[in-house]
């Protein structure tokens, strides 16, 4: 028992600890954007529906001897393919959908020792059943979900702040050697003769029912639905509330400790009150996402508020779907579908909804999937029978059918109120108008989430002013209006938005955007005047920023903006020691490097501080406050320069230094902790 239990452990952890590592490192070659956790998490779990089935035909077709050499050779083979660290000429060359790509990747990097990671749980309980003949398995289950969780949590706790990207690649490849042999000894000895089951284990399963057609369905729909309301609500979380990537490993730990409770011996899952709670959750869900549309709600209320509705949409699911677990000897089939549930799950989310959904629509629609689904499955429990009567069906059916309505509501208010809503790889983006057309303060707003990525007048007379984060006095203007005085400059600029620095070119001088989505640059064109209407030159590369400057040879730019926030999420890559060297190599000697580090959440000037030490650079903060009149919203910018050209202007000479109070380790491609820069 030792030893199964030992070899499912350490599958566990590898097969959830090598999730964030192998994101965190191709982060940064697709945009930073939180879509690339979601396409991960659909890969792992396609290639985990692969490890089951292939489980479920070895233990069918195979005879015991069969099975351990064909496993132990598979092993063999997978330790020639590490480490587990992605070849380059992976890395994208322009900025269409890259969600082929990643999965690309995915296969030819971890795919193979993934793949036999996932085929560890189900084939290591058959072989333990088999072998301690008729005892039951399901705590090996419970087991190996505690193993997944502690990899997730001590990631970012452990393991995120003390090694670089490359020491956890060749870390998490030294610990699956370990696997190897672990797990070939576990089939070597599950292929001697059988053993005793103790008494209370032992059951019989020569006479077991085999699986109704209806029980096969709920145990597809089940984890499926689990599943779509985990990669929902992290979209929600990471596009709405803080697009942080520690806030990815939240929901997938929650998921995952729901599965611990409900398969761990007779369960902790409880109709009531959990059918009360799911209620309660659905309901407060559905309620929050509607105000979250139209504010900011404070990350402290919406955080905790979203991981419990979470937790308790996945324990009824899982919980149900525990209390229909069959036999042993359907093992297999049980976890066969488990799996194909959490792949359709993620089929959905992660590859149909980008393609199909024209906002973040698979949230809402979750809540209701969820309430629908689980009257069914009650209803469908004979021993359940005030659900089957008609006061029982006709008040679920009340609940749920409020439930649509309200969200239907929700998703008909959306619509209405904006003038175009689209979306792709990258997330969701809006535009809308407000105030009346034809005032002066009649305004055209692009927004990601609930973040603001620009804004303009739409008043002829006043929509060529620079608004929002690019005032005349914030950190860009005044660089660029500093650089100015001494004639046509060159300006490049990190991220488009609606174009606003645009506002600030003049005949003869040059602006040069990098921006990696192609809705943004559609957007910029159609539904705003800031392009039309510049007079500098101007050009716009596609393409992730960091790979399009390390092509190009040196284009000498007096200012180079970097603002290439998705909602508040952090480009990480756009923000190392390597990026900061990149950015010099692009601008004149006396150039100045312009950092927008605006954020609800997080506090960048302490990076920012390392790095300018490292790079031998002076910086400034400039800080401007709300400006109603102008449209102008307050702002944070840091001004880094070379100390040979310092900052000579009157408006730069007299900002703040960039002294932080906080110290972090300086951050590299290689490196980079968003716990320590928490506000």
């Amino acid at each position: 028992m030792i030893l199964y239990a030992l070899t499912i452990v350490v599958s566990a952890f590898l097969l959830f600890q090598v999730q964030p590592v192998i994101a965190k490192i191709i982060l940064p070659w697709f945009g930073g954007s939180a879509a690339v956790w979601t396409t991960c998490i659909l890969f792992f779990q396609m290639v985990l529906l692969l490890g089951y089935l292939y489980a479920h035909a070895v233990i069918r077709y195979l005879k015991p001897r069969t099975q351990m050499l064909l496993h132990c050779a598979l092993l063999l083979v997978s330790v020639a393919l590490l480490p587990v660290y992605p070849n380059a000429s992976w890395k994208p060359a322009a900025g269409d959908d890259p969600t082929m790509r990643i999965l690309g990747l995915l296969a030819a990097t971890v795919g193979m020792p993934y793949f036999l990671l996932s085929t560890t749980g189900p084939l290591l309980q058959a072989w333990y059943a088999r072998r301690f003949k008729g005892a039951i398995p399901y705590r090996l289950y419970a087991l190996s979900n505690a193993g997944s969780m502690f990899a997730l949590i001590s990631y970012p706790a452990l393991f995120e702040p003390a090694f670089t990207t490359v020491q956890q690649a060749w870390g998490w490849s030294g610990g699956y050697c370990v696997f190897v042999l672990v797990c070939g000894l576990t089939a070597y000895v599950s292929n001697r003769g059988p053993a005793e089951a103790s008494g209370a284990q032992a059951v019989t399963s020569d006479t077991a029912a085999a699986p109704t057609a209806s029980l096969y369905t709920m145990w597809l729909l089940l984890p499926a639905v689990a599943s779509v309301m985990l990669l929902a609500i992290t979209n929600h979380l990471s596009q709405n509330v803080a697009a942080i990537p520690f806030l990815w490993v939240l929901p997938l730990s929650i998921y995952l400790l729901t599965f611990i409770l409900c398969f761990e011996g007779d369960g902790w899952y409880r109709r009531n009150p959990y059918l009360q709670l799911l209620a309660v959750a659905l309901g407060s869900m559905a309620y929050a996402v509607s105000v979250d549309m139209t504010s900011n709600v404070p990350i402290k209320v919406m955080i905790p508020l979203f991981a419990m509705g979470l937790f308790t949409c996945c324990m009824v699911c899982h919980g149900e779907l525990a209390r229909l677990k069959p036999d042993p000897k359907y093992l297999t089939h049980f976890f066969l579908m488990i799996s194909a549930g959490g792949a359709l799950g993620g089929l959905l989310v992660g590859f149909a909804a980008p393609h199909l959904f024209n906002a973040l629509y698979e949230m809402p629609l979750s809540l209701v999937a969820c309430a629908a689904l689980i009257s069914y499955v009650l209803r469908q429990d004979a021993e359940l029978k005030w659900v089957r009567r008609w006061p029982g069906v006709v008040t679920t059916a009340v609940l749920t059918l409020a439930l649509a309505g309200y969200v239907g509501w929700q998703i008909k208010q959306m619509v209405s109120g904006s003038r175009v809503l689209a979306r792709n790889f990258y997330g969701g983006l809006r535009v809308r108008d407000s105030g009346d057309p034809g005032s002066l303060d009649a305004t055209r707003t692009l927004t990601h989430g609930t973040i603001n990525h620009g804004e303009e007048y739409l008043n002829i007379a006043r929509r060529d002013l620079p608004t929002t984060y690019y005032g005349p006095n914030t950190g860009i203007g005044v660089a660029i209006r500093e650089k100015q005085q001494t004639g046509a400059i060159r300006i490049g600029v990190i991220g488009l938005g609606t174009g606003t620095t645009a506002a600030y070119g003049r005949l003869g001088d040059y602006i040069r955007y990098y921006e990696i989505n192609p809705l943004v640059l559609e957007l910029a064109r159609k539904e705003f005047f800031y392009l039309k209407d510049c007079k500098a030159k101007l050009d716009v590369i596609m393409g992730d920023a960091r790979l399009s400057l390390e092509q190009e040879p040196p284009q000498n730019f007096d200012v180079l903006a970097v603002d290439a926030f998705s909602s508040d999420s952090i480009p990480v890559h756009l923000l190392t020691k390597e990026a900061m060297d990149l950015y010099f190599r692009h601008l004149r000697p006396d150039g100045i490097l312009a950092v927008h580090i605006s954020n609800r959440y997080l506090n960048l000037q302490p990076v920012l501080e390392g790095e300018v030490h490292a790079t031998g650079k002076i910086a400034r903060v400039v800080d401007t406050e709300d400006d109603d009149t102008q449209d102008v919203f307050g702002a944070t910018w840091v001004l880094i320069t070379a100390p040979t050209s310092g900052f000579t202007g009157e408006e730069l000479s007299s900002s703040a230094p960039l002294d932080s109070k906080r110290t972090v380790r300086l951050w590299t491609d290689d490196y980079s902790n968003l716990f320590k820069i928490l506000k």
